[in-house]
This record gives structure tokens, C-alpha cells and sequence, in this order.
């Protein structure tokens, strides 16, 4: 295969652009020998023009009169049919444009959809596929969102995953036409509830367009998580309430500012890895028509793609034409749809060269660091890959934060009563320092979370020992194995009151340890009252009941609701719970820079002193005091994760005046409400997390004395003024 040089790309010519009298039509497709502009009108009829190319970068330009908003188009690319040099073109498939801004119907699977025959996927099959495809719309430009009055930095963020459908579908308080659509999740009721509950972000799963696999479709199901994109320019057309030719941009705009204006921020779950067109044997659709070898990894002999997603393709982002595409999709919906981040899936394919290898000084994060439309921007990796040295957890650098796969697996081990000892437990709680305390990383690196999309959700956690898949059609055979789940003793749910008080207990424990934890916290939708898929752990495919949010179960699971919210506010009001830097044990002193005789950080065993080695080295324990402090505040928390009640007796001073339980994760009142004096024996039941706060003195014991003797009201020492600097 002759590989053309790099080419400079003008991406401003690409995709539809309105102008005076018309409509400009740009496409990248260096390797073609013809490019066709298919204009289609409501019929189906096609009215093509020839487009030219230019030499320098390999663009294809038209200019269309009289063509304007929600003008239906594709194009047809002409080139050599030539599997073995990567060149699989074929002017017979109709072609979405990859930087339309809207698309508009679907895909017929029993239609001519493939580029080759039913018996050969090297044979060219060249029957017309316009009838089966979805279509581009030229969208007229619109306003962008309202932005948010102040983006939080990570460190004070709680995200909320979410799908844009199932978040509402079956919500009561939303009207029934608008659930499930980007207006449902714009909808007062739901931005009233996610405020309430103290979430600072949304983080919604692919809301770009995307189109099923064939062989789900063949099994009467769709993809529902969205992990199939098609259009990385345009929002999901099926996410529209009123309409598909360009309603739906305005529709996710509407959908930004409704929620920028209550103070949350919008992050997209984006999968630029690999496209919905699977590997080669798969539809041509948009990408593969328009050069194969350019978009798409392929393996040495050209015929194959090199998968690292698991899906069939991996795009190429060492070719700098998809690299452009990209970083230019990123940048459209920041500046015109008013995105405040994106979680990136499988995000090491996004970092691997023209070798397939993995490089961390790839020029995909070289472009987003020298590009000052993402200053502020989050970026968050999904930091592995399928293929070879794919697990990147903790090499991401400065500027990104990871979700957190060990924070997952340990907290699941640690509360179903499969871990050695609590060092891990602490390091875990603390940041997970071991993994990203390095190269000047914050603690906001980790993104902590129990659950995700993929896999139980908290309720099933507790719930079932193993996947329960059937509905998906694969024979019990897809999703993974390794949940680290417990039952509690019987599999599936039950009536009996013991065991599922017990699992409320558990779902408590488990999500306190996400929320309470050093780093960012992310809660699934639905986990803070006990949704559940039934004990399905790969519900990708289940766009019903299944996978939906089921409301009713509010009021049901009122405790843990309870919980979250109240640790989420508790979060809120005070600092040191989301701290952003790591702490190894430093004395902290008053503002005059006396010690103040505590730790930023320390670890207690029950007899309310601090953890010897030999208590650390313990494989047996199962209990552990976490305490951490500023100069203004100070909390305990106790992490009983053993079946048997322990008593633990409550710090002294200097760590604390007085003690008050702020959250426990038994039933109310199992523990004392009242304050607690240092040195008292708490009876800390089983499998519980108690938080406490501590009453802790500002300013050191000689700084207090010498401030209480001076009596003008109103001066520095007076007590009234306490917490402020003393005098100078």
C-alpha cells in the first residue's frame, strides 16, 4: 500500500457548511478517484454532484446552490476494490458524511448494507445500498447552550452516570412524551432531583449516534448502552423528542443549558476507539467506504482489521486525518454543544501508533493539552484497552483522572469478606496513592466508583453470586464472571426480612466507602435506591425494563437514598472529605503555626490509639479508623467489615473535644445520637461504617490561652472571633 504523506488538513471545509446561496460540502478521502454528493430528497431520489479534490490534503469539496437546512444527503466514493492493498471502495454503498451534525433514520440489516457478497468478504457486491441507510442533514447554525456559572474543578465533583432513555423512561413526574429523550432528562423534575440529591455532574452514556450490531438485531434486540457510534458530530437522532433533521441538536442544547443553569455539568461518555461498522465482514456504512486503510487499524497484510476494542474495528488514530476528525468532534462539542468533559472508552486505543503500540506522549494528548478550547475541560480515561499492554491504570499524567478499576474490585472484596488484613482498605480510602501520587497528579486522578454501566449494579451486588444473562440470547454465556458479589444467602431476592436488611446494610456500606473515599466519586443511576437488572451483568442489549430506572423504588429504599444524599452533603460543607492532594500523617498547626497535636491523616485500631505495625500486618483484622482533619474540622470513620459486633473506643484529645455520629449504615438509631466523649467504648455492630465528627480546637493551646485573656469584645482575641488569626 503507498501511504500518502501526513497531510495539513483545512478541517473547516469538512462536513456541511451554510453559506450565501447554498450549502459547502467537504470530505476527507485521500486514496479516492472519485467523490459523488448525493442530495436526497424525502422519496429517496437522489440528485448526485461530482466533487473536487484537492492535491495538498486530500479533501473533496462542492459547492450546492439552493441547498439549505434539513437537506438529507450522502456521498458515493469511487476507488479501487483491492482488499489485500487495505481499498475496499464502493461506489454502490451510500455513505454517511463523519462530520454531519444530524443524522436522520436508520439502518435495514436485511438490506444490501454489506460491501461484499454472502459468499466472499473480499468479493465487491455492488448493489445499492441507499435504501437501507441512515442519511446526513445539512443543520443550520444555532446559538450554543448557556454556559455554566462556575465549573467545578474535580476535586469538588460527584458524577452521576447515566443513560439520556432509560434515566426517564418510566419517570412519573416527567410527561410521557418527553421520557427517554434529552427533554425528559431537561426536565424540571429530573434537574430538581439530581440538585437534591448532590450531584454536581452528569455523565451521560454515548448520546452521539450509533446504530445496533447485526447479530443483536438478528435476536429481536437493539444496543441500548450506545457504545456503537456512527456520527461523532451528531447527538443520537432516537434521543429527539420531535423530530430527526435537526430538531435534536437544538433538543441537546436546550438539554445543556437546562442543567447548566441548575448547576450541573454535562460530561460525555465518548467512544471514538471504534465505529458501528465492526470489522470488515461487517455493513459499509460510512467509514470503511470512504478508505478503509485510512480510518481503521488493519493488520499486516491489509485485509484484516487489528481489533483491540473487542468490537471488530479499532479507529487509526495514528493517521493524522483521523486524528484531525477527532480532536475536531471534541472541540464541536465543547464550543457549540457545551460539554464540560468527556469519559473516554477504551480510551488506550486512543494512544497507540502507527505501530499499534502504546504511547503515552501520543500526539492525541498532545493536541488536547496545546489546545485551549479544553482548558478546564475533564478529561477522563477509561485507561485500558483488549490488546497488548492495554491496562494503562495510573499512567494517564497531569491533566487526566481514571476511572479506578482496583478502588472497584478491593471495595467489593473488602465488604463480601475476601481481603487479608485493611492496608489495602487504607490505601484504597486514602487515594490510591500507590497507583497515582506521582508526577504531581492531585487525588481527583481516581474516579471511585462500586459500580459502572457494565456489570451488577449495587442492589444485584448484594443480590446474586452469579450473572443471570438469559434474556440477552447467548446461552448465560456473555458478560463476566467475576463479579466479587455476595448474596447474603440466597440467590435472587427474597422476603426474608433478616436477609434483606442485611443487603440494605451491605448496599450502604459499599456506597459510603465511593462517597467517603480520597478522589472523585461516581455514582450509577439508580444505585442510590436499589435499581436492579435482575441479576443481568451485560445489559447492553436491553432497551426495556431490564435496564430502565424503575422510580417506584424511591420510596422502598428511602434508607439508602437517605444515606447518599446525607453523605453527599456532608461532603459538600466541609473540605477536608474532598481534598485534593495526598496526606501521609503531617501535623497540622494553627494559623500562628503552633501544632495543633493531630494528623491530617491517621489510622486507628479499636482501642482508640493509633495502628501498630503489627496491626497492620494482621491478615485477620477487619476493622479500621480512618481520621482525617484540617485545621477547622475532623472526622472518624469506622470501617467494621467483619459479621461480629467490636467495640472501639473513641480517640482522646488532641484529636477530638466531643464526638458526633453524622451517618451510620445500620437501620436509624441503632448507634447513639447524642455526643460522645473522648475515651468512650462504642459498640460498632457488624458489617457497619459509622462517620463521626469531631469537635477539635483552631488554634493551639498557648495560642487559645493568650487569646481568652485579652477582653475587649470585638478585638482579635476576642473568644467570639475564634478561628480567625490571632493578633498580629
Amino acid at each position: 500500500m503507498s501511504t500518502p504523506p501526513p497531510p495539513v488538513i483545512d478541517s473547516r471545509v469538512l462536513g456541511a457548511r451554510l453559506c450565501e446561496g447554498g450549502t459547502r460540502f467537504g470530505l476527507w478521502a485521500p486514496r479516492a478517484t472519485r467523490v459523488e454528493l448525493a442530495l436526497v430528497d424525502p422519496q429517496r431520489k437522489q440528485r448526485n454532484l461530482d466533487m473536487q479534490r484537492s492535491d495538498a490534503d486530500g479533501v473533496w469539496t462542492v459547492f450546492a446552490p439552493g441547498v439549505g437546512p434539513e437537506q438529507r444527503y450522502g456521498f458515493r466514493v469511487h476507488g479501487p476494490w483491492d482488499p489485500d492493498d487495505g481499498a475496499r471502495f464502493n461506489p454502490a454503498k451510500l455513505l454517511l458524511d463523519p462530520y454531519a451534525r444530524a443524522i436522520t433514520a436508520g439502518v435495514d440489516y436485511s438490506g444490501p448494507i454489506l460491501d461484499h457478497t454472502a459468499e466472499s468478504d473480499y468479493e465487491v457486491d455492488t448493489t445499492d445500498s441507499y435504501l437501507a441507510v441512515p442519511l446526513s442533514v445539512v443543520v443550520a447554525d444555532s446559538p450554543p447552550p448557556t454556559p455554566i456559572a462556575r465549573r467545578r474543578p474535580l476535586a469538588e465533583s460527584v458524577i452521576y452516570e447515566a443513560h439520556v432513555k432509560g434515566l426517564t423512561r418510566l419517570h412519573p413526574a416527567v410527561p410521557e412524551h418527553l421520557r427517554g429523550t434529552f427533554a425528559g432528562l431537561a426536565y424540571p423534575a429530573m434537574i430538581d432531583y439530581l440538585t437534591e440529591l448532590g450531584v454536581t455532574a452528569v455523565e451521560l452514556l454515548p448520546s452521539h449516534y450509533f446504530v445496533s450490531e447485526p447479530f443483536i438485531v438478528g435476536r429481536g434486540l437493539s444496543n441500548y448502552w450506545g457504545y456503537n457510534t456512527l456520527g461523532f458530530f451528531a447527538p443520537h437522532s432516537a434521543y429527539g423528542s420531535v423530530g430527526t433533521t435537526g430538531e435534536q441538536v437544538r433538543e441537546f442544547k436546550d438539554m445543556v443549558s437546562a442543567l447548566h443553569e441548575a448547576g450541573i455539568e454535562v460530561i460525555l461518555d465518548v467512544v471514538y476507539n471504534h465505529t458501528g461498522e465492526g470489522g470488515h465482514e461487517g455493513p459499509t456504512l460510512s467509514f470503511r467506504g470512504i478508505d478503509h486503510a485510512g480510518y481503521y487499524r488493519l493488520t499486516e497484510d491489509l485485509r484484516n482489521d487489528y481489533d483491540v476494542t473487542g468490537c471488530g474495528n479499532s479507529v487509526d488514530t495514528a493517521h493524522p486525518g483521523v486524528l484531525t476528525m477527532i480532536i475536531d468532534s471534541m472541540r464541536y462539542w465543547v464550543t457549540e454543544m457545551g460539554v464540560d468533559g468527556f469519559r473516554f472508552d477504551l480510551a488506550t486505543e486512543l494512544i497507540r501508533d502507527d505501530q499499534h503500540h502504546v504511547d503515552q506522549e501520543h500526539e492525541f494528548k498532545a493536541l488536547i493539552e496545546s489546545d485551549p478550547t479544553f482548558d478546564g475541560i475533564k478529561m477522563i480515561a477509561e485507561p485500558w484497552d483488549l490488546g497488548p499492554y492495554g491496562y494503562q491504570v495510573g499512567n494517564w499524567g497531569p491533566g487526566w483522572s481514571e476511572w479506578n478499576d482496583r478502588f472497584r474490585g478491593y471495595a467489593r472484596d473488602f465488604w463480601r469478606g475476601h481481603t487479608d488484613g485493611v492496608d489495602e482498605l487504607a490505601t484504597r480510602l486514602a487515594g490510591s496513592a500507590d497507583i497515582f501520587d506521582h508526577d504531581g497528579r492531585p487525588a481527583s486522578s481516581s474516579i471511585n466508583f462500586v459500580t459502572a454501566h457494565d456489570g451488577f449494579t449495587l442492589r444485584d451486588l448484594v443480590t446474586y453470586d452469579g450473572k443471570h444473562n438469559e434474556a440477552n440470547g447467548e446461552d448465560n454465556r456473555d458478560g463476566t464472571d467475576d463479579n466479587r458479589s455476595w448474596n447474603c444467602g440466597v440467590e435472587g431476592e427474597t422476603d426474608d426480612p433478616a436477609i434483606n436488611a442485611l443487603r440494605t446494610r451491605q448496599m450502604k456500606n459499599l456506597m459510603i466507602t465511593q462517597l467517603l473515599a480520597v478522589g472523585v466519586p461516581m455514582i450509577t443511576a439508580g444505585d442510590e435506591f436499589a435499581r436492579t437488572q435482575g441479576g443481568n451483568n451485560n445489559a447492553y442489549c436491553q432497551d426495556g425494563p431490564i435496564s430502565w430506572v424503575h422510580w417506584d423504588l424511591l420510596d422502598r429504599h428511602g434508607e439508602l437514598h437517605g444515606l447518599v444524599r446525607a453523605t453527599l452533603a456532608l461532603r459538600a460543607k466541609y473540605p477536608v472529605l474532598r481534598r485534593n492532594r495526598f496526606h501521609y500523617g503531617r501535623e497540622l498547626s494553627d494559623l500562628q503555626g503552633k501544632p495543633l497535636g493531630r494528623k491530617d491523616v491517621a489510622w486507628f485500631s479499636e482501642s482508640g490509639t493509633e495502628m501498630t505495625g503489627d496491626q497492620w500486618a494482621d491478615g485477620s483484622r477487619r476493622l479500621l479508623g480512618w481520621y482525617v482533619s484540617d485545621r477547622r474540622a475532623a472526622f472518624l470513620s469506622w470501617f467494621n467489615g467483619g459479621p461480629d459486633e467490636v467495640e472501639v473506643v473513641l480517640p482522646a484529645a488532641p484529636w477530638a473535644t466531643s464526638w458526633h455520629l453524622e451517618i451510620e449504615t445500620g437501620p436509624p438509631g441503632e448507634l447513639p445520637a447524642h455526643p460522645l466523649e473522648p475515651g468512650t467504648t462504642l459498640r460498632l455492630p457488624g458489617r457497619t461504617v459509622a462517620v463521626l465528627r469531631a469537635d477539635v480546637p483552631v488554634w493551639a493551646a498557648a495560642n487559645r490561652a493568650r487569646e481568652q485573656a485579652r477582653p475587649a469584645a470585638g478585638e482579635a482575641g476576642d473568644p467570639s472571633q475564634r478561628g480567625r488569626p490571632g493578633p498580629r
